[in-house]
């Protein structure tokens, strides 16, 4: 397993009242796994993404990263663990507007030491992986949304992290880039990269291998889409064999 969650709770403190945002998180990743999180707003997907992404701690229970449990790791630790381990795509793509798409790709590099002779090498082939070697002298403003996310997307991967962790990468973007991000998405699973992705659409979990879906703060439910797929086409094979026998209703009846 690349990630595992125990009794993961998070409380906030609004005054003197506590109030409970996740309750009782228990699932696991297993490494090159392609999973989404998927739930409504306030459902505590959010704040799940920020524990995974190790941008806040929970208030109780086990968080173990690529066998490393790092529930009480201290603010410098954790950010080793996000510049070393996670790859972070967001949905408003956080780049430095003035910068142009090869420093915005470098800065993880910056901020992991590595020194200057050897960024711009490995920023042109992170950006010739997204499709945008023609681009890297660009600046954001200059970039349609799509490229602004593929900048993004290859920023996350430029340390060759463990995880890449999206937080809705398309809401920003018209239907066509979204699609095309989401393409890209799945040629980096193919390649064998972990992604844990977070959304609201469920047009974008179906991306996924696994769904995992959140409500007031709990697991409710986790839904393999392999699974699915195959179900279909037993009830698409059912309902063939089903006709050639001559039964007029068998449409309708459930397999």
């Amino acid at each position: 397993m690349i990630l595992e969650m125990s009794n993961i709770y998070k409380t906030y403190l609004q005054g003197n009242m506590e109030v409970p945002v996740l309750k009782d998180i228990n699932f696991s990743v297993e490494e090159g796994e392609y999973v989404a999180i998927m739930g409504p707003s306030g459902s505590g997907k959010s704040t799940l993404m920020n524990i995974i992404g190790c941008l806040d701690q929970a208030t109780s229970g086990t968080y173990i990263l690529d066998g490393k449990a790092i529930e009480n790791y201290s603010d410098k630790e954790l950010a080793k663990v996000r510049n070393e381990y996670i790859g972070f795509v967001f949905q408003t793509f956080n780049l430095l507007p003035k910068q142009s798409a090869l420093d915005n790709v470098a800065l993880p590099l910056q901020y992991a030491g590595v020194p200057r002779r050897y960024r711009k090498e490995r920023c042109i082939e992170a950006l010739s992986l997204v499709g945008l070697e023609d681009r890297v002298n660009f600046k954001p403003t200059q970039l349609s949304g799509g490229q602004k996310q593929r900048v993004a997307i290859a920023r996350a991967m430029i340390n060759k992290p463990k995880i890449l962790l999206a937080d809705e990468p398309t809401g920003a973007l018209d239907s066509k880039s979204g699609v095309q991000v989401m393409e890209l998405f799945s040629e980096l699973h193919k390649q064998g990269i972990t992604i844990i992705m977070i959304t609201h659409s469920d047009e974008i979990a179906s991306y996924a291998d696994r769904v995992i879906k959140i409500v007031d703060g709990q697991i409710l439910d986790e839904h393999n889409h392999i699974a699915s797929q195959y179900d279909d086409i037993e009830r698409e094979k059912y309902e063939t064999d089903a006709q050639d026998y001559g039964d007029s209703d068998a449409s309708d009846k459930e397999v």
